[in-house]
């Protein structure tokens, strides 16, 4: 069965699963390895519903190309790493009309970051000196992103997307990536793609599919646990990191009211910590945020409360294949400093759109032509990761020698005006880039 119209399967409302199983009835436990049951003809088929994937779907629809969205997870009720934009990526989401419903769902305005050691501010970054009207730090929780953009891809006919499913393959001719194999509570598919693109994060399936090797960088040497807090009165309007007491504590308001807590660790330092168990651990954070010390005592209960995160950069041999591209976190991760993972992943799939549609038009999915993404974007995503390991040793650097000398090379950094230059960069990234809106096609969006 050949099927090249709109298709949608489990999805992030409870309605759209319930239709789907019945129109099905697919077990898909018992029926892995079977000959797919459909085929899907698509020009584009996007691996991964997250701010990458689905960023790049809406604005190849809104060009009038059919896009076919494969995405693993049946809903958007999951754990999510980062919830905070920088104004390069806001604007980027504001001039694609998405930005003004994802914040109508709840949001954080941040005016600051600051570097707090024992009460004193030794960096203070103020995002309102920067040109509005995106002028500040944006706490917002990945599921309402991502459910504004899935709302706007829906609106469009050439559009499938395959919710609760996963990627078993890739297919391939002459060495030539043309399109994935999948399966899921919609059954199983063949998704023939002029091209595919890997947006499935940084343990990406697709890329590991590919051949594409990975290298990882421990340039940052931290683990981070992860919890959140209830906030005592109006929530805080500044990003800060907190040097008090040990190991540095990230804290920002989130969404709805409560704070967002990531205490960093030396790399695979919680297994001798947890050891000596949950009061020794609410100990230590108590230490090192002293202020929310009350409630970290009685909020956190069990070692369960926290979450552990793996904090690492890398990045993939190369981007793209014949056939293949891949962006955001698949192509190259970062880390937590910096709030960069969003907004990377955004300015990706806005880069990737023109040079996508050139390759549609003049069917050529080489490498060679794809390549112009990686010249496109490869200096900005490499000078980010040396600023953010230039941040990593201001700011997460423990020890007394640590201690000692970064009061004074805070005060020469935050003067001069290399600080102001990075603030800028890492607020916007590349300021060139922008969404290709003269390629959009009047009228690609079925009525809403």
């Amino acid at each position: 069965m050949t099927d090249t119209g709109r298709h949608t399967t489990a999805g992030p409302t409870a309605d759209t699963r319930r239709d789907i199983t019945a129109d099905t009835g697919v077990d898909t436990d018992q029926d892995v390895g079977k000959s797919p049951e459909r085929q899907i003809e698509t020009d584009f088929c996007v691996v991964g519903g997250g701010p990458a994937g689905l960023t790049l779907a809406l604005v190849l629809l809104r060009s009038g190309a059919r896009v076919t969205l494969v995405e693993r997870a049946s809903s958007f009720d999951r754990e999510y790493r980062g919830e905070i934009l920088q104004p390069g990526g806001t604007a980027l989401l504001d001039s694609l009309g998405v930005l003004a419903g994802a914040r109508e769902r709840g949001s954080h305005e941040h005016d600051r970051f600051q570097l707090v050691d024992r009460g004193r501010v030794l960096l203070d970054g103020d995002y309102r000196r920067l040109p509005g009207p995106h002028n500040h730090l944006l706490a917002i929780p990945q599921p309402h992103l991502l459910q504004e953009l899935l709302e706007h891809c829906l609106r469009h006919d050439r559009f499938t997307y395959l919710g609760g499913t996963r990627v078993t393959g890739l297919l391939e001719e002459d060495g030539a990536v043309r399109g994935a194999l999948c399966e899921g509570r919609g059954g199983r598919h063949a998704i023939v793609a002029h091209c595919v693109v890997g947006a499935d994060g940084r343990y990406s399936k697709v890329r590991r599919l590919a051949g594409i090797g990975y290298t990882r960088l421990d340039v940052f040497d931290q683990d981070v646990l992860w919890f959140k807090l209830p906030a005592a009165g109006a929530p805080p309007r500044v990003v800060r990191v907190f040097l008090d007491g040990g190991n540095p504590v990230l804290t920002y308001a989130s969404v709805p009211d409560g704070v967002q807590v990531g205490w960093t660790l030396p790399h695979k330092g919680y297994a001798a910590l947890a050891a000596e168990g949950v009061d020794h651990v609410k100990r230590q954070i108590c230490a090192a945020i002293p202020e929310y010390a009350d409630l970290v005592r009685e909020r956190i209960g069990a070692l369960t409360d926290l979450t552990l995160l793996d904090v690492f950069a890398g990045g993939a041999d190369r981007w793209v294949r014949d056939g293949l591209v891949l962006i955001g976190d698949s192509a190259h991760t970062h880390g937590p400093i910096g709030a960069q993972g969003i907004n990377l992943a955004i300015q990706d799939a806005v880069a990737v759109h023109p040079i996508l549609l050139a390759s549609l038009r003049s069917r050529d999915a080489r490498a060679s032509f794809l390549g112009a993404f990686t010249l496109r974007r490869r200096p900005s995503v490499d000078s980010m990761t040396r600023i953010q390991r230039a941040q990593s040793r201001v700011m997460l650097s423990t020890g007394g020698f640590a201690s000692m000398v970064r009061p004074a090379l805070a005060r020469v950094v935050s003067r001069s005006p290399v600080y102001r230059s990075m603030l800028k960069k890492i607020a916007y990234g590349d300021p060139g880039l922008r969404v290709s809106a003269e390629l959009f096609v009047p009228g690609a969006a079925s009525p809403a």
